[in-house]
């Protein structure tokens, strides 16, 4: 690849991805909710960010993955019930959201965002709200469900990944702990 179509930045966030078969329940539960607002997130894009980078220089992104490699985890694996189902009408989004984040994952994120501070990647910390995105522009109430939400997004690694062209492609992966 020549260096004038190579990008010099790559759009990147950590996350927790979620396993093809939770992936396609939650669209099933999703579908049975019949929205008529927003765009709703392809089932492939399914994830709980736990830190979004945004631009980042493709020259930075080994020493990246080195500082998310010098994370220590619980050495367990990550439970992360989806059990809320809100909307976020500032930023225009339909989401599933823990009634109550487990502390290995507060830890996880403060221990990421502690390990990422020298790269100085965002102006403004935002507050951690983990959340798992069902649709994009979405400017109506809580819809109703028959079923309430409650999925338990397992994870046993977390990832970095890039945004490109609405897809969602894992770069590296490090383990929480023991499967």
């Amino acid at each position: 690849m020549s260096d004038e179509t190579r990008e010099p930045f790559k759009r990147l966030f950590f996350a927790l991805d979620c396993a093809p078969a939770q992936r396609k329940a939650i669209a099933q539960w999703r579908g049975a909710l019949q929205l008529r607002s927003g765009r709703p997130v392809p089932a492939d894009n399914f994830h709980l960010t736990l830190k979004f980078l945004g631009s980042v220089d493709t020259a930075q992104i080994a020493d990246v993955c080195t500082a998310a490699g010098s994370v220590r985890t619980s050495g367990e694996r990550l439970t992360v019930v989806l059990d809320r189902l809100e909307v976020w009408r500032r930023a225009g989004v339909l989401v599933l959201a823990p009634e109550q984040a487990p502390p290995a994952l507060l830890r996880l994120v403060y221990d990421l965002e502690q390990a990422l501070l020298p790269f100085a990647l965002e102006d403004a910390p935002r507050e951690f709200r983990p959340h798992l995105t069902l649709a994009r522009d979405y400017r109506a109430p809580v819809p109703e469900s028959v079923t309430p939400p409650e999925f338990f997004l397992r994870a046993e690694r977390f990832t970095l990944f890039e945004s490109h062209k609405g897809k969602y492609v894992a770069l590296a992966s490090w383990p929480l702990g023991t499967a």
